[in-house]
């Protein structure tokens, strides 16, 4: 069961207080990012405030149980779980409810049906069906036109397959700025129409925020685009991991027109088929440091108001996210360190954004996100089975995304097995996509919890595999060594390797480097 998450608590308007049997019924839900927490229950305590907390990720108001129950809140929950007891304040309205099927599956379903229906829309097939590919690692902030077109050449030169491509930040002269850095794009209409050429669909990095005292930065402010100081008083300087920023106040319906008419020219003029939408985090956005221009967008709500203005570029992605559930929007687990215990996050974390009715999501980039993660790492002080095994993960989820490149980086043999597996991806995508255009109709996880798929049988505690749709259970290897245990639910079930296994019973099994576990039913 979970263990203990420390949070900032502060005052809420409703108040509930929920018991259950900590023995025999536990819950997933509030943060994607505590998913290697789920489920809660027995000694559980966790803590999270949703209005300064987001841990860097998706938050949603919600809780499903095993038992069929479901919580839901209109708005932002201070939630505690201590053993039995769920203690909740929220400035929303509470909804308890009880499905008809008394199971995770019947909860999410029921929570799903009358929260967070599914919109019917799905996003870009080549999201699913082919890898991505981030400049982010390679380059970090030295973003330019040479390396970018170096990066997209070594992935085709490596018989790598094509897809989408995002150029990350630092592409710009500045923040709010949407021109290329003359010094590092001397071309960036050629630059795209190459990559296109290349079979790739390009993503530009963009965020809300605008550098002070920027031309852009004295426009808007005049115009009262950015989002106010509590005293009304001229705008708000947010902290953010870069510095200091104004910010576009999404409750201001002309400012989001200003801000997409921003985007929609960089698309018709260089080509860009979408963005990746970072920040929106809603601890930038707290009452009394910031003034909305509705009053009322506070935190949360404008983390939800970014997301809902990503919803008109069906190219997008986003790390940080409020409820939306169903939407068509490309979601990425938050940034993960080059290590063993952030790769033994990916599946947890996946399974927890499922939950959540975020059904497109990326398990960040293949070895780990964070921009330090490669510094002065190269192919003589690296370790490869990471990066090989966490490719082998992002490989049977609905989408796997590079940063680093592993030609560079790795042994041509693990090359090879990196590249096996990105073609391995692109062999399933067919059934990939239909799985996210099942959700699209559904609201139906791609990515499932064991105990979501077979209720009754014991899987509640069960982190470490999973099902991709209903057909392939996935136990991947999530450390250093090279064997694992597995259990497989009732009946008969084939390996990757054709060895036939017996349902219902634990296996230790020999897993090399070069292998992915998985199996599928008799």
């Amino acid at each position: 069961m979970a263990a203990l998450l420390v949070a900032s608590m502060v005052s809420a308007q409703n108040t509930k207080q929920i018991s259950f049997d900590s023995e025999a019924e536990c819950w997933w839900g509030l943060a994607t990012d505590l998913g290697r927490l789920m489920p809660f229950g027995g000694d559980s305590q966790v803590a999270i405030d949703h209005r300064t907390q987001n841990l860097n990720n998706q938050t949603t108001p919600l809780l499903l149980s095993n038992k069929g129950r479901y919580i839901w809140s209109t708005g932002p929950m201070v939630c505690t779980i201590t053993g039995g007891t769920i203690d909740i304040d929220t400035r929303g309205e509470i909804t308890i409810g009880v499905a008809d099927q008394k199971s995770l599956k019947g909860a999410y379903q029921a929570a799903c049906r009358e929260f967070f229906p599914p919109s019917g829309v799905t996003p870009p097939e080549e999201f699913f069906s082919q890898p991505q590919y981030n400049t982010w690692i390679e380059l970090t902030y030295n973003q330019n036109e040479a390396d970018i077109l170096a990066y997209a050449e070594g992935i085709v030169k490596g018989g790598y397959p094509t897809g989408v491509l995002m150029i990350d930040d630092n592409w710009q002269k500045y923040y709010g700025n949407f021109e290329f850095r003359p010094d590092r794009f001397p071309n960036p209409k050629g630059m795209i129409d190459r990559l296109h050429q290349m079979g790739f669909k390009v993503m530009l990095w963009v965020c809300p925020f605008v550098s002070p005292d920027s031309s852009e930065y004295r426009e808007l402010a005049e115009k009262g685009y950015l989002i106010k100081r509590a005293d009304g008083y001229g705008p708000a300087i947010v902290e953010w991991w870069n510095g200091h920023s104004a910010a576009y106040d999404m409750s201001n319906p002309e400012a989001v027109a200003h801000l997409r008419a921003q985007l929609q020219a960089m698309q018709r003029d260089y080509g860009v088929d979408g963005f990746k939408f970072d920040a929106g985090d809603p601890e930038r956005y707290l009452e009394g440091r910031v003034l909305p221009y509705d009053g009322l967008a506070y935190d949360c709500e404008q983390t939800e108001l970014w997301a809902r203005f990503g919803l008109e570029f069906p190219y997008n992605e986003f790390r940080a996210c409020w409820k939306m559930g169903g939407e068509a929007l490309v979601q990425r687990l938050g940034d993960k360190d080059y290590s063993w215990e952030d790769v033994a996050k990916l599946v947890p974390s996946m399974v927890a954004a499922g939950l959540m009715g975020h059904l497109y999501t990326c398990p960040d980039m293949i070895g780990g996100g964070q921009w330090t993660s490669f510094h002065g790492i190269n192919a003589d002080n690296i370790d490869q089975r990471l990066v090989v095994r966490s490719c082998q993960i992002h490989s049977m989820m609905p989408m796997m995304q590079f940063s680093v490149a592993p030609w560079r980086i790795l042994s041509p043999e693990n090359n090879a097995i990196c590249k096996r597996y990105a073609l391995w991806h692109a062999e399933i995508g067919d059934y990939i996509y239909a799985l996210a255009q099942e959700a699209a109709r559904t609201g139906e996880p791609i990515v499932r919890h064991m105990a979501y798929e077979f209720p009754g049988e014991g899987f509640e505690e069960c982190i470490d595999q999973y099902m991709l749709g209903s057909k392939y259970l996935v136990a991947p290897i999530m450390g250093p060594e090279d064997s694992r245990s597995v259990r497989l639910p009732q009946g008969a079930w084939r390996a990757d390797d054709g060895t036939l296994y017996e349902g219902g019973k634990c296996y230790t099994i020999e897993v090399p480097i070069e292998r992915l576990l998985w199996f599928t039913k008799e």
